[in-house]
C-alpha cells in the first residue's frame, strides 16, 4: 500500500469555512485538496492502494482509504466539503477513537505525532524535502509512507519527529514543487519502477 500524510498547519478544525473560499479564509484548504486528489485520482477511476491522511493544525486527523471511498469527485470544491462534512462529526472522533462519516473517510482527534506513530507501524515513512537525496539514487520501498507539508515548511517539531521517525529522505527532482505535484511525481516513479534521477 502507498501512503502519503499531508500536514495543513493553519487549516480550520471547524466546519465553519466557506467552499468558496479555500485558499484564503479556510487556511490554504484548497492545497490539501489537491493533495487528496493528486492521491487517488486515476483518469476515470481511483486508486484502491492508497491511504492519505491529512492533518489540520495538529488537532486531527482525516484518514482517507481508497478502496472504500464513494462519491469523491476529482475538484478542490468536492473535497472540501467533503472534509467539512467529515469535521461536522468531529464531537464523535475521542483521541484515537476515529469516526466515519462516510464511506472510506475516518476522523480522529490526533495530531502530527500520533499520526506519524502510527505511519511508522504500517510502512516505511519518507520525507519529501529538497534537501533530500535524489529518487534515483534512492531504493523506494514497497510500503512507502511520504510526508509533505502544506505551502508552509515544517516545523521544528515535526522535523525532530520525522528524524525519528522517517528512514528515507528524498528530493523528487531539482526544484521545489507543490505538494500535490510532488504526488503525482511519487505515483509515477512507483508506477514506471523508473526511479530516475532528475
Amino acid at each position: 500500500m502507498r501512503q502519503f500524510i499531508i500536514i495543513g498547519h493553519e487549516v480550520p478544525t471547524t466546519p465553519d469555512f466557506s467552499l468558496a473560499d479555500t485558499a484564503g479564509g479556510a487556511g490554504r484548504l484548497d492545497v490539501l485538496c489537491r493533495c487528496v486528489t493528486g492521491a487517488f485520482f486515476l483518469s476515470h477511476s481511483i486508486r484502491s492502494d492508497v491511504r492519505c491522511r491529512v492533518v489540520l493544525s495538529d488537532s486531527y486527523t482525516i484518514r482517507f482509504e481508497g478502496s472504500e471511498l464513494r462519491g469523491l469527485h476529482p475538484d478542490e470544491r468536492s473535497t472540501a466539503a467533503r472534509i467539512r462534512a467529515t469535521l461536522e462529526q468531529r464531537d464523535h472522533a475521542i483521541g484515537q477513537m476515529e469516526t466515519n462519516p462516510s464511506p472510506g473517510v475516518y476522523l480522529s482527534r490526533v495530531g502530527v505525532e500520533t499520526t506519524l506513530t502510527n505511519a511508522a507501524e504500517e510502512g516505511t515513512v519518507i520525507q519529501l524535502h529538497e534537501d533530500g537525496q535524489p529518487v534515483g539514487t534512492s531504493d523506494l520501498p514497497s510500503d512507502p509512507v511520504f510526508v509533505l507539508s502544506d505551502h508552509r515548511d515544517f516545523t521544528e517539531t515535526e522535523t525532530k519527529l520525522l528524524s525519528e521517525v522517517a528512514t528515507q529522505r528524498v528530493r523528487l527532482g531539482p526544484r521545489r514543487l507543490h505538494a500535490d505535484q510532488a504526488i503525482t511525481v511519487a505515483h509515477h516513479c512507483l508506477d514506471t519502477n523508473g526511479y530516475t534521477q532528475f
